[in-house]
């Protein structure tokens, strides 16, 4: 079977690359990190960072039911990222009063790594695919921040720098699969998008190597490295190896089956945004749009190679990018050493255009640093001074965002007047689980496909809290004796109506209302 290696850059780069651009490279290395450097106000990060936090104390050993819901305590609980959340609770309990800015800067550096490996994939120069990682990182704004699944981004970034390191015939490095998805397995319940992205690869390859023998007047117009048939089979092999080593966790199967009856909840698919196709109604949803349109028409302009693995595996995570608004960040990731080329040709173009010579480009590189640098001082200080402030003083600068940090402090002061079964929204369930260590949840991040016997925790929230008539008979169900609640929903307006329950607490995000009669015997445990 053939194999052509691509080109290290595109034709006609000469001048371009003879640039030296360590002043630019500088300011947009500045930038990437202002992208991944993120606040502490992802939803499930605080249940994450508790998790982490109590593991340390027992000596990492794992709960067996839910520790922190007093709705499904006897939920045979499975944290697909428990090596994470101790990595965490590590970094924020051993940081001191700097805790937060250790963990702040662990996310934003797997975040800006993944970027930068899956950029290096790209055939250009060093400037291109920093401008490339920048945008795209501009692009994925609303899904960075101290989120776990920055772990799976880098592990598919990882997984596609194997992969180009095979094609360019380095062959032991198939066996980095095995050991990286064991690690992987434990580290985020993501793995499974590393698997299907080998899985696509690896079908996609056989399927050349099939057209190969039987249309070989076809093969021989595609442009892109073949795999050799023994290098095939050692990846279909790592990729089987890579598959069975993820049953090397904890939970075993039930890791896998967590994530299959996850994926299948139709009713927490149709109701979480993070599940739902991207809407250009929504931020992210908009800057998705743009994305795509940008890399169709540069594809469109100056994309010429037949190359239907790549084609193959940009199509398929598009796909699940489509179904899933939280699968965008993944085919950004994918993507990006396509966008990286694709820029490269562009300003290839452009230097031609222009007849721009050597001192022409000088002067342009020149005038880019300055406008980075104009940027950074506009814009950067007061990000990183909110970045600083939520890694050293949380409670402080929780104060500017929509988490009830104000009835937090309150509550710590007067737990004794509240009981110990709260209903509150779905959002604030892992930030209080983090700001009120003992405290028991009605729901957090980890239960929308929770299900025992009648008590569907997710769907009996929506019914009581979000739903514009609250079923009030769920109060007595779950046995709630206080309530922390957005000001003006449904069920506010109800409990301030209702005999026995009393006013305790309100300001301009939330109001707390208390039972004063005992909740209804035999109610769920």
């Amino acid at each position: 079977m053939k194999r052509l290696r691509r080109n290290s850059t595109p034709a006609n780069s000469g001048q371009v690359t003879a640039i030296r651009t360590p002043a630019l490279n500088a300011f947009l290395l500045l930038i990437i990190a202002n992208f991944a450097l993120q606040p502490l106000t992802e939803p499930d990060f605080g249940w994450h960072l508790r998790t982490g936090l109590d593991w340390l104390v027992t000596g990492g050993q794992l709960a067996a039911l839910d520790p922190y819901s007093h709705t499904m305590p006897d939920w045979p609980w499975v944290e697909h990222a428990w090596l994470t959340d101790l990595v965490l609770g590590w970094l924020y309990s051993s940081g001191g009063l700097a805790g937060g800015l250790l963990v702040i800067a662990f996310f934003g550096f797997v975040t800006a790594a993944a970027w930068i490996f899956a950029a290096r994939i790209g055939q250009a120069i060093r400037p291109i695919r920093l401008v490339a990682c920048a945008l795209s990182l501009w692009v994925a704004l609303p899904f960075l921040g101290a989120r776990t699944q920055a772990v799976t981004l880098l592990g598919v970034a990882v997984v596609l720098v194997v992969l180009d390191r095979l094609q360019q015939g380095t062959r032991w490095i198939v066996w980095v699969l095995p050991p990286l998805f064991l690690l992987w397995a434990n580290l985020h319940g993501g793995f499974t998008a590393g698997i299907f992205l080998l899985a696509v690869v690896v079908g996609l390859n056989w399927c050349v190597a099939m057209v190969s023998r039987v249309w070989p007047d076809v093969h021989r117009r595609l442009d892109e490295l073949d795999l050799p048939s023994t290098d095939l089979w050692r990846l279909t092999l790592a990729t089987g190896l890579a598959g069975l080593v993820t049953l090397l966790n904890p939970y075993g199967w039930r890791l896998h089956q967590e994530i299959v009856d996850s994926l299948a909840n139709q009713f927490m698919v149709e109701t979480l945004q993070e599940w739902q196709p991207p809407s250009l109604g929504t931020l992210a949803g908009r800057l998705f749009g743009i994305y795509l349109v940008g890399l169709t028409i540069a594809a469109v302009l100056w994309y010429r190679r037949l190359e239907p693995v790549r084609i193959g595996v940009l199509v398929a995570f598009l796909f699940v990018a489509c179904r899933h608004l939280r699968n965008i960040p993944l085919f950004l990731i994918v993507s990006l050493p396509l966008a990286v080329e694709l820029l490269q040709i562009g300003c290839e173009r452009m230097v031609s255009a222009l007849k721009l010579r050597q001192n022409g480009l000088t002067q342009w590189a020149m005038g880019m640093t300055a406008a980075l640098a104009l940027l950074l001082i506009v814009l950067g200080p007061d990000h990183l001074r909110d970045v600083w402030r939520f890694g050293t003083n949380p409670d402080v600068a929780l104060r500017q965002t929509s988490y009830p940090i104000e009835a937090v402090e309150w509550i710590r002061a007067h737990r004794d007047r509240l009981g110990s079964r709260p209903v509150h929204d779905y959002q604030y369930g892992g930030f209080l689980l983090w700001q009120l260590p003992g405290l028991k949840t009605f729901i957090d991040g980890r239960m929308p496909a929770w299900q025992i016997g009648d008590r569907w925790i997710f769907k009996d929230y929506v019914d009581l809290v979000s739903a514009p008539v609250p079923r009030r008979d769920l109060l007595d169900k779950y046995a709630v004796d206080w309530a922390l609640l957005k000001r003006g929903t449904a069920l506010a307006t109800l409990l301030a109506a209702t005999p026995g329950w009393s006013h305790e607490y309100e300001d301009m995000k939330v109001v707390i209302y208390t039972r004063g009669n005992s909740p209804a015997e035999g109610a769920t445990p």
